[in-house]
This record gives C-alpha cells, sequence and structure tokens, in this order.
C-alpha cells in the first residue's frame, strides 16, 4: 500500500474528529434550545438526557452509513484509487466551505454540505475515470451517479424547510386553541391525554424506528410483533403513557416537563442517527475501503462492497464518535452559544430590532395581513372571540423568569422535530436536523401569534436570511467540491498534500476567529446583562459611555491619517472597527426596553437622561460609520487622493477634534464638569473652522481645483465631523443631568 493513501486516511481521520467538535458545537442547539428556553430542568439535568440520547442514537445509526457509501454514486465503478479521491475531495471541500462561508457571515447546513460536496466530488471524478477511458463515453455518466437516489435526498431536504414550518404551526396553533397561555386549569383535566400522545410519538418513532438500526433488535420476534400489529402496539403504548402520567399528575408532578426531557432525549437520539453520518460517514467508509484494498493487496479493485453499509467496526466507530459528541457537548461552551439566532427569532418578546426589513420580508407581512383580514370578515364573530381569547399572553410578571417562551410551545417544538427528523431516519432520508428544529420552532412561533406586527417584519427577514444562506450552502459545496475533485485526480500527490496542508491552516484559523468571536459575544452579553439591572444603572453608563467615546476618538484619528496616507489597508481596518462600535450601540439602543422594565416609577427621571445618553452615542457611532466607510470606498476605488489645500484643512479641523473628544472624555471619566463651558467655547471655534473650510471647498469647486470624488469625500466628513462633535456635547450634558438627578435623589432619601 502506498504512503498516500495511508496519508489520505490519516488526513480524513483527523478531520472527521474535528468535524465532530465543530458539529456538535454547532447543531447542539438544535436539540437543547426547547428545554433551556422553557427553563424545565436545570443546565445538568438537560445535558443528561441530551447524552443520553446522543449515545443510543449513535449506536442505532449505521443505516445512515448508505449515503455516503452509496447513496450519490455506484461504488462498483470506481477503484479504490478513485474512491480514496472521492472521499478526499468530500473532506477537503467540506473545510473550504465552512471557511469561506463564515468569512463571509453566511450559516451552513452540515447535511446541505455532505449531499452536494458527495455529488460535486462524484461527479467530478467520474468524468476524469470517464476520460481516460477511450471505451467509455460521458453520456454514460448516469451510471456513475445515483441521479434518482441524489435528486430524492435533496428533494426531502428542500421539502423539510415547508414541511417542517407547515407542522409547526400547525400543531402549535390547535395546542394554544386547547390550552391557551393560561393552560394549568385545562391541562389538568386534557394534559395527560395530550402529553400520552407526545409520548407516543416519541417512543414510537424514537425508539421503535431506531432500534431498527440494530440487527439484533430489528430482527427479533419483538419488532416482529410490532410491524404486524402496529395499531394495536400505538394504542397500548398511549394508554399506558396517559395513565402513567396521569398518575403522576396526581402527585403534583409536572409531566410537561417530564415530556420536555423526554423530546430533548429523542430529539438528541435523532440528531445522533441523522447527523452522525455527516461528520463520520465518508471517514468511515474511506477506512472500509482501505481495509479492503489492504486485504486484497491491489489498489486497482472495485468497491462494489460499500454497497452494504455496514461493517464489522461499524458499531466501535459510531459509539467512539458518540462519546466524542458527549465530551464536546459538557466542555465547549460555543455549544451553548449557538442559539442566540433561533430564541431571539422565537422568543415572545417584540424587540427584534437587530434584522434588518426587506423588500420581501415587508411583502410577505403585508401578504398575511390581508389573507388575514379576508378570513375575519368570513369568520362568524362568536369563533373569533373565541379564538382570541385563547391567544391572550400573560403579562411580563407571571411569565417564567427568563423564559423565552412555555412549556406547551417547547413540548411541540422537541415532538414535532423529533417525529419529522425520525420518520426522514427511517426513510434513510439524510434530512437536516438544523433545517427542521429552525423552521418548526419559527411555525410555532407564528401560530403562536410572538411574531407581532411590531417585530414581524424584520424576524421573518431573519428567517430568510438564515434559508437563503442553507441553499445557497448547496451551490458552494456542489462548486468548491467538483473542483477539488478534478485537482485532486488531475494533480497527483502533490495535490492532495498541497490542498491538504491548505484546509489544515484554514482549519485552524477558522477556529480561531470562532473562539475569539464567541468570547466577545459572551462579555457582550454579560455586560448587556449588567446594564439591564437598574441597581447598576450609573456605573453602567458611565462605563459605556467612557469606553464609546474613547474608542471613537482613536477611530476617527486614525482614518485621517490612513486617508491621508491613501492606506487602504488602515481604511478597511477602521471601518470594521466603526461598524462593530455601531453595532454594539445599536443592540444597546434596543435594550432600552428591557431596562426601562426594570427602573421604578421614582427612577423614571433617571431613565429619560439615560435614554438620551444611548440616543446620544448610537448618533455619534453612526457619523462614525458614514466618515470611514466612503474614505474606505474613496481609496478601494483608486480615486484621487485629496489636495494639498484639502488635506491642511482637514488636519488642523483632526487636531481641534482631538483636542475637543480628550476634553469630553476626561470630563465622561472624571465625572468633572467644570470644563463644559471650555468643550462649548471650542465647539463653537470648530464649527467655524468648518464653516470656513466649506467655503473654501466650495470656491475650488467653483474654479474646478479638485476633483468630484474628492469633493464628496471632504464635504461628508466635514458634515459629519460636526455631527459627531455636536451629539459629543450632548452627551456631556446628558451625563451630567442624568448624575445630578441621581446625586439630589440620594440627597432627599
Amino acid at each position: 500500500m502506498e504512503y498516500i493513501y495511508t496519508f489520505m486516511l490519516v488526513v480524513m481521520v483527523i478531520l472527521a474528529v474535528t468535524g465532530l467538535f465543530i458539529g456538535v458545537m454547532n447543531d447542539a442547539a438544535n436539540f437543547l434550545n426547547a428545554a433551556i428556553a422553557s427553563k424545565a430542568a436545570p443546565l445538568k439535568i438537560i445535558m443528561a438526557i441530551a447524552s443520553l440520547g446522543i449515545i443510543v442514537g449513535a449506536a442505532t445509526s449505521s443505516g445512515m452509513m448508505e449515503v455516503a457509501r452509496s447513496g450519490v454514486f455506484d461504488p462498483a465503478r470506481f477503484s479504490f484509487h478513485d474512491i480514496m479521491i472521492l472521499y478526499m475531495a468530500v473532506m477537503l471541500a467540506n473545510i473550504i466551505l465552512l471557511d469561506i462561508y463564515n468569512t463571509l457571515g453566511l450559516p451552513t447546513s452540515t447535511t446541505v454540505a455532505l449531499v452536494f460536496c458527495l455529488l460535486g466530488a462524484a461527479l467530478s471524478v467520474s468524468i476524469a475515470v470517464i476520460t481516460s477511458n477511450e471505451a467509455i463515453s460521458l453520456n454514460e455518466i448516469g451510471r456513475y451517479i445515483n441521479s434518482t437516489r441524489a435528486l430524492a435526498i435533496v428533494a426531502g431536504i428542500l421539502l423539510s424547510v415547508i414541511l417542517a414550518f407547515s407542522c409547526g404551526s400547525f400543531v402549535m396553533y390547535i395546542s394554544r386553541i386547547i390550552f391557551s397561555f393560561r393552560y394549568h386549569r385545562i391541562f389538568r383535566r386534557l394534559g395527560a391525554i395530550w402529553c400520552g400522545i407526545s409520548f407516543t410519538a416519541i417512543v414510537y418513532f424514537a425508539l421503535f424506528k431506531g432500534l431498527k438500526g440494530v440487527n439484533a433488535i430489528a430482527e427479533s420476534e419483538f419488532m416482529e410483533f410490532i410491524n404486524n400489529n402496529m395499531f394495536i402496539a400505538l394504542l397500548i403504548t398511549w394508554v399506558c403513557c396517559t395513565a402513567l402520567l396521569y398518575f403522576l399528575q396526581f402527585f403534583k408532578v409536572n409531566i410537561l416537563k417530564i415530556n420536555i426531557l423526554a423530546g430533548t432525549f429523542a430529539l438528541a437520539l435523532a440528531f445522533a442517527g441523522n447527523d452522525l453520518v455527516n461528520f463520520i460517514g465518508v471517514p468511515v467508509a474511506g477506512y472500509d475501503s482501505y481495509m479492503e484494498a489492504l486485504k486484497s493487496g491491489s489498489t486497482s479493485i472495485d468497491m462494489a462492497f460499500l454497497k452494504d453499509p455496514t461493517s464489522a467496526n461499524t458499531l466501535y466507530l459510531l459509539l467512539g464518535a458518540g462519546v466524542i459528541m458527549i465530551i464536546t457537548l459538557w466542555t465547549s461552551k460555543r455549544a451553548l452559544s449557538v442559539s442566540k439566532t433561533e430564541l431571539s427569532l422565537s422568543s415572545q418578546s417584540e424587540e427584534d430590532g437587530e434584522y434588518g426589513s426587506t423588500a420581501a420580508s415587508r411583502g410577505l407581512v403585508r401578504m398575511a395581513i390581508n389573507i388575514n383580514s379576508a378570513l375575519e370578515r368570513i369568520t362568524p364573530n362568536f369563533v373569533k372571540s373565541f379564538i382570541a381569547s385563547r391567544f391572550v399572553k400573560l403579562p411580563e410578571e407571571e411569565r417564567s423568569e427568563g423564559a423565552a417562551y412555555d412549556l406547551i410551545r417547547a413540548t411541540v417544538n422537541l415532538t414535532t422535530s423529533a417525529i419529522l427528523i425520525s420518520i426522514a431516519t427511517s426513510l434513510k432520508l439524510p434530512l437536516s436536523t438544523t433545517y427542521v428544529c429552525f423552521m418548526v420552532s419559527m411555525g410555532s412561533s407564528l401560530a403562536d401569534k410572538a411574531w407581532g406586527r411590531e417585530s414581524a417584519v424584520y424576524r421573518i427577514s431573519g428567517v430568510l436570511t438564515v434559508v437563503s444562506g442553507w441553499f445557497v450552502t448547496g451551490f458552494g459545496a456542489f462548486l468548491i467540491a467538483f473542483v477539488v475533485g478534478l485537482a485532486l485526480m488531475y494533480g497527483g500527490k502533490a495535490a492532495i498534500i498541497g490542498i491538504s496542508v491548505l484546509c489544515g491552516w484554514m482549519l485552524i484559523r477558522s477556529n480561531i476567529k470562532k473562539n475569539r468571536k464567541a468570547a466577545e459575544e459572551s462579555e457582550n452579553a454579560d455586560n448587556s446583562t449588567l446594564a439591564a439591572s437598574a441597581k447598576d444603572l450609573v456605573a453602567q453608563s458611565i462605563a459605556e459611555v467612557n469606553d464609546t467615546m474613547r474608542e471613537a476618538t482613536k477611530i476617527y484619528d486614525r482614518t485621517m491619517i490612513a486617508v491621508f496616507k491613501e492606506n487602504r489597508k488602515g481604511l478597511r481596518d477602521t471601518m470594521q472597527q466603526a461598524q462593530d462600535l455601531f453595532e454594539r450601540s445599536r443592540e444597546r439602543k434596543y435594550d432600552l426596553l428591557s431596562v426601562l422594565h426594570n427602573v421604578k416609577d421614582s427612577e423614571i427621571n433617571s431613565a429619560y437622561y439615560y435614554t438620551q445618553m444611548v440616543d446620544y452615542m448610537n448618533e455619534i457611532t453612526k457619523s462614525l460609520v458614514h466618515i470611514t466607510r466612503p474614505c474606505f470606498e474613496h481609496i478601494d476605488n483608486n480615486h484621487e487622493g485629496m489636495t494639498r489645500e484639502q488635506i491642511e484643512d482637514l488636519m488642523q479641523i483632526n487636531d481641534d477634534v482631538e483636542v475637543i473628544f480628550s476634553k469630553v472624555n476626561k470630563t465622561l471619566q472624571k465625572n468633572d464638569f467644570s470644563e463644559v463651558d471650555f468643550i462649548v467655547a471650542m465647539r463653537d471655534e470648530l464649527f467655524e473652522k468648518i464653516s470656513e473650510a466649506m467655503t473654501n471647498q466650495l470656491l475650488r469647486i467653483k474654479h474646478k481645483e479638485s476633483s468630484t470624488k474628492a469633493s464628496i469625500l471632504y464635504i461628508t466628513i466635514l458634515n459629519e465631523t460636526k455631527t459627531m462633535v455636536l451629539h459629543s456635547r450632548n452627551l456631556v450634558k446628558s451625563q451630567r443631568y442624568f448624575l445630578q438627578h441621581k446625586d439630589e435623589k440620594t440627597t432627599k432619601r
């Protein structure tokens, strides 16, 4: 056996282990979100239940290995060499895809990446094999690619989006009509029956279907009896589950929480049973191919044996993968930080300003409003009154503390997702758990009227952004795998080693960036929590103002220097820093509601000045973005630089701005407002210089002494600088009033 095949196998194994870590960190939210969001149990219990589901799902997922071994191509038509190249291309393309998409900030799906990488790599290898043999025509490529099976897999993935959203909406709507938000009284009568149905579905799909992956159980008389008497088996299961739950409910046990934990187990089982193939299916198939070639002593044998989805070592490899997944789940902080998008889009809160508005989302909302109006016109009044009474939300003080939504919706999300994923697994379709869990959650939040008029446009924009990113994943995965496959087939050993080293560097760099970003988001979340506390409002506001002004001062000064020197890289960095500062400021602005909810009536005046401070900080950072971005775009487009006169004027203005900002920073840091009048005088003097500079520039434009692009940039900088300085003075004034009011209030006490 040549060393290159051993090298390829080692690379695939390393990437498989890395893929398990990354996959669990990215997809853990799929089966943890509902339980964590509803506060059904302490985190450690939720994690333990999920771990048990993972290990059971891993042990019963061998049937899904067919997707990687022969799901999209006919292995009998490829030699060992071709198969190793094909699998190597899939693994390397996955790394390149993740790196590119993470850099661009696009969401990805491991299932979509796997299927389309297999398609792209199989097509490129097939073309190379056919063109190397004059006896075979390219017209026969259909014999190499299992197009029917591939189309069925792709169709299943695409349909899962609509199906999951529709099922989540329907089940949630019916459940809410039955129980309403004040579900405790009626739940005492019907809860055991409703949870019994959920338990029956979980037991059947997550266990009966899952256990079929274990041959000893699948071929047993017990499973044969169940298959022959399915209706009776389900009825008995439902009666037993209902009786048990009613018994527990009689002793004041919250069966909803038990149901949610059971759903978490089932969803973790479905995740491991369905998605495990995405992480290790290709390396396991590569390992089996390597052992088969080693046993035969030839690298030219065909790979027809891959049509058998199992091997002697599969169970041990699956269990080992399950252990790695559990370790990652317990040790990775990122595994618990990836649920922000889904929770924010499905929360019962109306605060969704962080998501933009698009023409598509606005059109969909208008269409939904028109349809709803038409339905209301033909619906009897008593029906409308009854339905409206079932969707009256609880006031803020009656909701579970820290819960994004209640136990009813959490149960619906878990049960519906587990059923859909388990059905797909039983049909050996690699349904994306990311798609299903996300879309079920979105459907249930829509049916639960969490998407109100205030937030619907932004939430739909968020959903469309995520879903479009998934579909773009397929195209990107196919294209990258196709190119990598051709490079490996025609580039030989040098290409294999070179691309492997490149992907290793990408993987390390990408994970360093992800960990750094996760740490920053965690720190920002902690700071936001502090800001939401009424007790810490003063200290937190001072820290926020100081940090914002200090960073804004540095960015402005560096931008001016960079634009004078036409430093493209420096301008790109300052533009990104300004954008990040603006995003943090904007998030703080949308956090105002949570801050105001915690403020007492007697402190409302302090809250007013705090609101002003936040607004002024937002305006300062916005103006900074409007300076840095045009500066970068001007230099990036290779436009003519500033004239000597423009640079001299801006240098004087920059010096004055630096003095003013230093005084502002000193005033804010020490809370010493004795130099406020001096700041005002400097501001007025600066405004006169800006007016003079503007007049001089207009004369230069009239006499055509500067280019059009440079003149527009120059005027933009002057106007936005004036706005920044104006709001910085207002910021100082608001903080002084804020602190004075707090001091007066303390003195009165």
